[in-house]
């Protein structure tokens, strides 16, 4: 005799737990606050642990680490005097702001958004939800288009082929943010997170450098098993559990590109291959100009330490180029306009970075993350676990306080400062340890309702279902964050075991 199950999916019970982390997550201050606010607790903290007398022996030098107490005159005066140079020389913010200026550029000359609408308007209807996922994971080298262009357009180019468009929003929101540390590009987030942990390991290797191209290796191969797990999730979960669209919005008609934006496209591929050939006359030679003149290699060379300015400078001409060609450039006052709208978006983190800055320095200066990096790194020690189940241990815990806190940089400002000399300590480069940060914070980004553009997902699916809410986005989005999370990790397990290099000059040891 056979025996059913049925099983009834409690959605009141979620709802009531959704909105409640919803609420919580809402009543937490500004990020800029809550840094202000972290800032004065490491503080108070460095009083309580000098009147405790805390100390503990650095392993590698046998040096006294203790706790330096801030309130005090000394403390007092060092927080004054340094608090320009603090947010001055914090590492991510010219590099964010150089890049922001080029990627800007493309985002306000069109270049971004038509070369979207090509590649997903081109591709054959088999290879359409694969071309979708990867689209998003593309586009998030300039975040905010992904969202406010691909996902609802995602959605249009479904419904036009007769597939239920909230699937289409589904596949282009797991691209665009479950697999925001996948990409065959670097975009702004990479110096960002490469800034916030060259700081923090400062704490235990003065002078240690994290490149932008930190995890490229690792984000590339990454782009296409995020890709194909979001094609297969779409597919066989996602598709069939919503069957066939009955709603009341009509399929739009998707336009071509005009005459304009084809001709923007060809100038700005021109320029672009120009533009490449250039990099490559200084790359491919053995003594090539962009190599280290010292060693005529390619680590440690001009051409990785400024691929910031490749990065600016790529942007600026192919957008330059776009923007003449599709006429959306007129003149020089155009261009200009197109960089100052892209600091214009950097307003909140400037102000962010402000705080931050200080709060990391104060870190820095009372020995508390050396000291909480020992600590923690001899209780780990202890336990006896390898590489992988730690790298997987801190991939949950990244997902976990992800579902509290959306914004992936403030996330690993406060975190990078414990568990990057933590992990340092242990033998792990900051960058597989960062790799790790991504995998976690990605993964979860789509079911996260403190994720910034979480509220905008929602009204583009609640367009095609009114009855839609929190609990129906995550009950769809649930899927991608499961089979990315599991396929990351295998991923990351078999990195490890093989002994690669998570990105150039990258290794996944100390001393390797």
């Amino acid at each position: 005799m056979k025996i059913k199950i049925k099983y009834k999916w409690d959605q009141k019970f979620t709802d009531k737990l959704l909105s409640y982390i919803e609420r919580v997550g809402n009543a937490l201050p500004h990020p800029a606050t809550l840094f202000a606010i972290f800032a004065l607790l490491v503080i108070l903290l460095s009083w309580i642990a000098h009147k405790l007398n805390v100390t503990v022996e650095h392993p590698a030098t046998g040096e006294l680490i203790q706790a330096v107490n801030l309130i005090s005159i000394p403390g007092f005066h060092r927080i004054i005097t340094e608090m320009v140079s603090n947010y001055t020389g914090f590492a991510p913010l010219g590099i964010v702001m150089v890049a922001m200026l080029g990627i800007g550029l493309a985002e306000s000359s069109g270049l971004i958004g038509t070369t979207l609408r090509l590649l997903v308007l081109s591709a054959p209807k088999r290879m359409l939800t694969f071309i979708i996922v990867f689209a998003g994971v593309i586009s998030n080298t300039a975040s905010e288009i992904g969202y406010v262009l691909l996902v609802p357009l995602a959605g249009m180019i479904f419904l036009a082929v007769g597939r239920h468009p909230i699937a289409g929003l589904a596949a282009a929101f797991a691209g665009v943010s479950g697999g925001y540390s996948a990409n065959l590009l670097l975009g702004t987030v990479d110096p960002l997170l490469a800034g916030l942990s060259e700081e923090a390991a400062r704490i235990i290797i003065l002078g240690y450098e994290v490149n932008p191209t930190a995890n490229y290796y690792f984000m590339a191969v990454s782009t296409f098993f995020i890709s194909l797990g979001g094609t297969w999730v779409t597919e066989k979960i996602i598709i069939p559990r919503l069957g066939t669209y009955e709603g009341d919005i009509a399929a739009e008609k998707l336009d071509r590109l005009n005459k304009d934006e084809k001709r923007g496209l060809l100038f700005a591929l021109i320029t672009g291959t120009l533009f490449t050939i250039m990099i490559l006359g200084g790359v491919i030679p053995g003594d090539g100009y962009l190599r280290n003149p010292e060693t005529g290699g390619i680590l440690r060379s001009p051409f990785l330490s400024g691929i910031i300015a490749f990065i600016f400078l790529g942007s600026f001409f192919m957008s330059v180029a776009y923007g003449v060609g599709a006429r959306t450039y007129k003149n020089d006052k155009d261009v200009i306009k197109g960089m100052v709208k892209a600091m214009e978006t950097l307003a909140i983190y400037l102000v962010l970075a402000f705080f931050a800055a200080q709060f990391v320095s104060y870190f820095k200066w009372t020995n508390l993350g050396l000291i909480f990096a020992i600590q923690g790194a001899t209780f780990l020690k202890s336990l006896g676990l390898g590489a992988i189940p730690l790298m997987l241990s801190f991939i949950v815990l990244s997902g976990f306080i992800n579902m509290f806190m959306g914004s992936a940089s403030a996330k690993w400002a406060i975190m990078a400062p414990v568990f990057i000399p933590m992990f340092m300590l242990l033998g792990f480069t900051p960058e597989l340890v960062q790799t790790a940060y991504r995998i976690g914070d990605s993964t979860t980004n789509i079911i996260s309702p403190m994720m910034s553009y979480f509220a905008l997902i929602i009204a583009f699916v609640q367009k095609y279902d009114k009855k839609a809410g929190i609990g129906t986005v995550i009950a769809t989005m649930l899927p991608y964050t499961i089979i990315f999370m599991i396929f990351w990790s295998i991923l990351l397990s078999i990195w490890i075991l093989l002994g690669l290099p998570v990105g150039p000059d990258a290794g996944l040891y100390l001393n390797q």
